[in-house]
């Protein structure tokens, strides 16, 4: 009989159970019938017949049971017997039941919601067409990865042959004009293939074409879901129609799904980059996001070995700006998540190790509980159950455990990933399309059954083995059983594990804890910042612009609240920053003596009002004009790492701009000033060098390189500052400007910490289940040690023995399996935590202080664990334990 012929019959039978059962009846009657009647033809008697028939034939229930067994019917009736039965034992226990219950579904619970983040954070694909195809394209220059220039994206674009499309984007924000308030949208400056290369189309209307995209053409926008449903009400009348954007009128053409985010930035707007003659040549600004979609049959090996030869190419074409740079393709998943990949695969094995404590508890529990069954076990077995039917049994009866507990912890998980989701960092992409689907319910299930093997295997064995004549004594014995080895051995397995879940929070929490101490190299206590960008027609003047950001100043910093004012290019601990190469006056114009530098353009109150400390030299007056010498202020790490050893005041050095002879032909600034060193990118951050120039002497090619937008800085007289009061100068300076992402530095600081607080929380919070489990754990041992030998204490103390030498013996037993559960904890930790290396700040992972006092605790709770069965085997009373059965 073939596979699908058996599963055809089994489901027959199962579904039509009263129906086979006539039918089978019908037949073996039939078949006994015939037989008869064969005999009676030969000569035999009736009744004589029918004797031998049914006694060749044998008995009729009998061969029933075989042909139920054939069918898998009695499988089916015994599986559903276990399962009431394993009910019923859990309502006979019910104290049993809600600790097994609780624990286990603790740990279910807490796998279920990591799953759900890690699912839709890295499992669950890009919302695009084949992402598996779609490659990230980065330049590669010394150890950084910057993006494109615009030539080197249509060079790419032209002369490789591994891309089906290949497309350009750089992130743009757009002052929209709303009939309220002026508001500002994420959008993107894409090239036209960008929306065929992620193979989406547009719910409404259509993507822009190639003559759209050119310098000149009428102003065309695609617009997210998102901005359609709460701007325009899902209003179709709006394709075809205009909005304003920067002040320009934008026809809208298209409308893309909700889904639509492939670079995962949260846009709400598609304009044609439209890339002009100026932005070609000019090849030293590489800012752009490229993306390539490979033809069918191209590996990735290939297409990176395509790259290489176009990138030396570009570097005999064009030494001074591409020397040194090679493209690199990474995977467009791997290059969007991975920065997240580690953090959530810590969090799901620090969950996967609470889980196996948890399944080394019930497993605990039930070793415990079968010592009371061990005659209902040797009763099945003296009538006849095999060593198979009980094992089956009683693992039947843990899988309804783990499904019950399953089912509670997918309650815990609700809970959970509500909070993770609604505190969790707000850098990690895709967390709030993290639910309770199908795909976590069906995780929970397995993690249940998985469990339920995990912590029932080992009983069901033991119980299985029982000798019957020790299963009916009557008395507890004092021998070897006294001390279960399998239980000692999960115990230590426990503290182990709690062990490793307890150093690595350590080792987080003290980064945790060096990161917050860190001076960010300004006072950020009474310090407001906010983004003003002057995107409109009007202020495409660069003297118009900068007018605008001073009368900005002014009119800030006479507010009532407030003490000084003054705008930066990008204020400290922001998103995103402008970098730039530098050479120092003496080297050659050539790449190699290039060091890249963060660039900041401030007014000349920006480092007072920061209170960034100025070193050495002067800060920028109002003197500091394009007619004046160019002069700088650079930080402690600019000047050492330029001019290692030397005064850099009166040093000068070349960026940003060309002189008219060309790119061999730079223009200079001059150090008037040493700051000191601030850590713009993140208090965990390495300080890079970086140099200040003064607005007033900003380059005119500069304020497209900003975008027109700055922070516009302010130091309040107090901590409570009316932001409403800012919104009207930003609103009475450059009327229809929007002023955003309006916040105190605190709260920068306090969201540059985000995300690895939140992990260190969790974390935390998962080694103190741990450690609570693992001193239950070792309780339970004790005490069922203490139990055990209660006749043997007995003895002892009849025979001398002290209440302190009893209490001692029983804290022995405790210290050899804490002893040893360290031991094992520290070496396995040693080999685990050197994956925290990334995630550390100030502290090395294999940190000797964080290890101590892990193990000192966890020492600490588990000997007081122990405490309380060494004390009531102190306390047990010599006439009473030798009378204890």
């Amino acid at each position: 009989m073939t596979l699908w012929s058996r599963l055809r019959s089994w489901l027959r039978t199962i579904l039509h159970r009263q129906r086979a059962e006539k039918e089978m009846d019908a037949e073996l009657r039939f078949h006994l019938d015939a037989y008869a009647e064969d005999l009676i033809r030969a000569g035999i008697p009736r009744e004589e017949a029918q004797r031998r028939a049914r006694l060749e034939f044998g008995g009729l229930e009998q061969t029933k049971e075989h042909c139920r067994d054939a069918t898998g019917a009695n499988f089916l009736d015994s599986l559903l017997q276990d399962l009431r039965f394993g009910l019923r034992m859990l309502r006979k226990s019910p104290g049993f039941a809600a600790v097994a219950v609780a624990t286990l579904a603790l740990g279910i619970g807490a796998n279920t919601a990591i799953f759900s983040v890690v699912n839709a954070v890295l499992l669950r694909p890009l919302a695009i067409v084949d992402p598996s195809r779609v490659v990230y394209i980065q330049e590669q220059w010394r150890d950084t990865l910057p993006g494109l220039s615009v030539g080197s994206f249509l060079d790419l674009k032209q002369q490789s042959s591994s891309f089906k499309d290949v497309c350009a984007s750089n992130n743009g924000s757009f002052n929209f004009l709303t009939k309220d308030v002026p508001e500002r949208l994420d959008g993107e400056l894409v090239s036209t293939s960008y929306f065929s290369t992620f193979g989406i189309s547009p719910i409404a209307g259509r993507v822009f074409d190639a003559a759209e995209d050119k310098p000149g053409q009428p102003q065309v926008v695609v617009i997210s879901k998102r901005l359609w449903r709460t701007q325009f009400q899902n209003d179709r009348t709006i394709l075809g129609q205009t909005i304003s954007l920067n002040g320009l009128p934008y026809t809208v053409i298209g409308v893309m799904p909700q889904s639509f985010d492939p670079l995962l930035q949260n846009t709400d707007v598609w304009v044609p980059a439209a890339y002009n003659g100026q932005q070609i040549a000019a090849r030293d600004p590489h800012y752009l996001s490229v993306v390539g979609r490979l033809k069918p049959g191209v590996q990735l090996s290939e297409a990176q070995s395509e790259l290489n030869v176009i990138a030396r190419r570009l570097q005999q074409q064009y030494p001074i700006s591409d020397k040194d740079r090679d493209f690199q393709l990474t995977p467009l998943t791997t290059a969007l998540l991975g920065d997240q990949r580690l953090t959530l695969q810590l969090l799901l094995a620090a969950v996967g190790f609470l889980l196996l404590i948890a399944c080394a508890n019930i497993a605990n529990l039930q070793l415990a509980r079968g010592r009371s069954r061990a005659k209902e076990i040797a009763v099945r077995a003296a009538l006849g159950a095999s060593t198979k039917r009980i094992v089956l049994q009683l693992l039947i009866e843990n899988v309804v455990l783990g499904l019950t507990s399953g089912i509670v912890g997918v309650l815990f998980a609700y809970g959970g990933l509500w909070g993770i989701v609604a505190k969790g960092p707000a850098n990690i992409p895709r967390l709030s399309q993290s639910t309770m689907d199908g795909a976590a319910l069906v995780f929970a299930c397995a993690v249940a059954l998985i469990s339920s093997f995990l912590f029932g295997l080992a009983p069901a064995l033991r119980a299985a083995s029982i000798q019957l004549t020790e299963a009916f004594k009557e008395h507890s014995g004092t021998g070897s059983g006294s001390r279960d080895r399998i239980r000692s051995v999960l115990v230590v397995t426990e503290i182990a594990l709690a062990l490793m879940l307890m150093a690595g929070a350590g080792l987080l929490i003290r980064s945790a804890l060096l990161v917050s101490h860190v001076d960010p190299g300004f006072d950020a206590n009474n310090l407001v910042a906010g983004r003003v960008g002057l995107s409109t027609p009007g202020y495409h003047d660069p003297a118009v612009a900068r007018r605008t950001f001073e009368n900005l100043v002014d009119a800030a910093a006479a507010l009532p609240d407030v003490q000084s004012a003054a705008v930066v290019s990008r204020a400290p601990l922001a998103e995103g920053s402008s970098s730039n190469g530098v050479i120092p006056e003496g080297k050659a114009i050539d790449a190699s003596n290039v060091t890249n530098a963060l660039l900041q353009i401030v007014s000349p109150s920006y480092l007072q009002t920061a209170r960034v400390p100025l070193k050495a030299g002067r800060d920028f007056n109002s003197q500091d004009t394009r007619e004046k010498t160019l002069v700088a202020v650079v930080n402690e790490t600019f000047a050492r790492t330029l001019w290692p050893g030397e005064n850099p005041i009166g040093k000068r050095f070349a960026c940003c701009e060309v002189g008219p002879k060309g790119q061999l032909d730079p223009v200079w600034h001059e150090v008037v000033g040493v700051a000191g060193d601030v850590r713009a990118r993140g208090l965990e951050r390495q300080v890079q060098p970086a140099f200040y120039l003064p607005l007033a002497q900003m380059p005119p090619s500069a304020w497209d390189w900003v975008g027109r937008t700055m922070d516009l800085v302010v130091r309040t007289r107090t901590e409570v500052f009316a932001t409403k009061e800012l919104r009207g100068v930003v609103a009475s300076v450059a009327p229809g400007i929007p002023i955003y992402q309006l916040s105190t530095m605190q709260q920068k600081i306090a969201g540059t910490l985000e995300q690895s607080h939140f992990d260190t929380f969790l974390l935390s919070l998962f080694a103190a289940i741990a450690l609570l489990l693992s001193a239950v754990g070792i309780y339970g041992v004790l005490s069922y040690v203490v139990a055990q030998r209660t006749r043997d204490i007995g003895v002892r103390m009849a025979l001398g023995a002290t209440p302190g030498q009893v209490a001692a013996h029983v804290l022995r037993y405790g210290l050899r399996l804490i002893g040893a559960g360290v031991l094992i904890g520290v070496a396995s930790a040693l080999l685990c935590v050197r994956l925290l290396s990334s995630l550390l700040y100030g502290v090395r992972a294999t940190d000797a202080l964080t290890f101590c006092c892990a193990s000192f605790v966890l020492a600490a709770i588990a000997l007081l664990a122990c405490y309380i069965p060494a004390r009531r085997a102190a306390q047990v009373d010599p006439m009473v334990a030798l009378r204890y059965e």
